[in-house]
Order: C-alpha cells, then sequence, then structure tokens
C-alpha cells in the first residue's frame, strides 16, 4: 500500500514548457447574447421613449400656442386701450375748445372792429395761442365752393359772376381738430343765376365762331 506524503495534492499533468496558467482550467465562453438586454426589449424601450418625446412635444407646442394667443390678447388690448385713451383725450380738448369758440368769436369781431388794442389784444393772441397748441384749427374763406359737410348756410342768394354754389360771406368761421369739426362755418352762399350758364355757353360758341371765321378770312 502506498502511503501518501501529508500536505500533497496532485496536480494536474502540465505539458512541459505551460506556465501554470495554463493547468487552469478556463470559463466556458458565455453564449451569445448572455447578459445583454433582448433585441424585443431595446426596440420597445426605444418605441416608448419616442412617445414620451412626441407627448413632449406636443405639449411644447400647445403651450408656445396659448403664449402667442395670450401675448396677440396683450397687444391687442393694449392698441385699444391707447386707441381709447387718445379718443377720451381728443373728446375732453374738443369740449373744452368748443366752450371758448364764443370768446375767439368775440376776439374776432373786436380785430374787424379795430378795437382789438391794449390789454384786451395781448390777452387775446396768448389765447388764440394755446388753442392753435391744442390742435384747434380756424377754417372758411370767402370765395371758396360751397361743401355742405364743413358749411353751414345762413343767407342764399345769385349772382352773375360764380359758375357753382359759393361761399361769398363768412358769417362765423368753422373750426376742426385734426380731421373732426366741431363747428361748422356759417356762410352766405351764391348760386349763379337761372339762365346764366346758358348764356355763357351761347356766347362762348359765338366768340368760338367769330374766331373760326377771322383764321378763315386770314
Amino acid at each position: 500500500m502506498t502511503e501518501e506524503t501529508p500536505g500533497f495534492e496532485e496536480k494536474p499533468d502540465v505539458p512541459s514548457g505551460a506556465t501554470p496558467d495554463d493547468a487552469e482550467p478556463k470559463a466556458a465562453a458565455s453564449p451569445e447574447g448572455e447578459g445583454a438586454a433582448p433585441a424585443g426589449d431595446s426596440n420597445a424601450q426605444i418605441a416608448g421613449l419616442t412617445a414620451q418625446l412626441d407627448q413632449v412635444r406636443k405639449a411644447l407646442e400647445e403651450r408656445t400656442a396659448d403664449l402667442q394667443r395670450l401675448q396677440a390678447e396683450f397687444q391687442n388690448y393694449r392698441r385699444r386701450v391707447e386707441r381709447d385713451r387718445i379718443t377720451v383725450k381728443e373728446i375732453a380738448v374738443a369740449n373744452l375748445l368748443t366752450e371758448l369758440l364764443p370768446v375767439l368769436d368775440d376776439i374776432g369781431r373786436a380785430r374787424d372792429h379795430g378795437e382789438f388794442v391794449g390789454g384786451f389784444k395781448s390777452v387775446g393772441e396768448s389765447l388764440e395761442t394755446v388753442a392753435a397748441k391744442m390742435g384747434l384749427q380756424q377754417f372758411g374763406k370767402e370765395g371758396e365752393p360751397f361743401d355742405p359737410t364743413i358749411h353751414e348756410a345762413l343767407m342764399h342768394s345769385y349772382a352773375p359772376d360764380v359758375t357753382e354754389t359759393t361761399c361769398v360771406a363768412i358769417l362765423q368761421p368753422g373750426y376742426r381738430i385734426g380731421e373732426r369739426t366741431i363747428r361748422p362755418a356759417r356762410v352766405a352762399v351764391a348760386e349763379p343765376q337761372p339762365g346764366a350758364q346758358t348764356v355763357k355757353a351761347e356766347e362762348a360758341s359765338e366768340a368760338g365762331e367769330e374766331k373760326d371765321n377771322s383764321s378763315e378770312e386770314g
């Protein structure tokens, strides 16, 4: 019987020239894909992330549209408030200046009659300057065609030297602020005399014929 030496373990035969590590049994290579997620799970994960991204993008587009709508509404509101503010200011100024029109009429009459002198002249001119700075404009001149939108005819007559309804006298000047008329000009108007146009046309025709005859004789 062979005695075993204590502490001695048999080792597998190692080929000559081999290192001790070669004697270690090598772990079998793991099967292909072991330890990695299956392809199906990866596709499902990608699909889930894509769906979440689409939802986030859709929510972002909705919030952006909401912000744009709110911004447009705010811009419209601001323009409306500014327009209303300007309108209220114009109405207030027009009301104030309308109350001053009788005073301006008195100043105009005093000027026409040579009474616009001294301290009264200084105060009157200052008042006219302030009214002009506030946008008040006077209109109405003799000889201009009658316009019912800005003129109020208080007197009517016929005249042989007009070819259309004409303002022949300004009884009270008109006033406007910008494009807004706060008082029409009160005027006396004259219309062409009945038949005057026919006579003038005949005279013009005869003058033309005489000119033609003179040319032929020449």
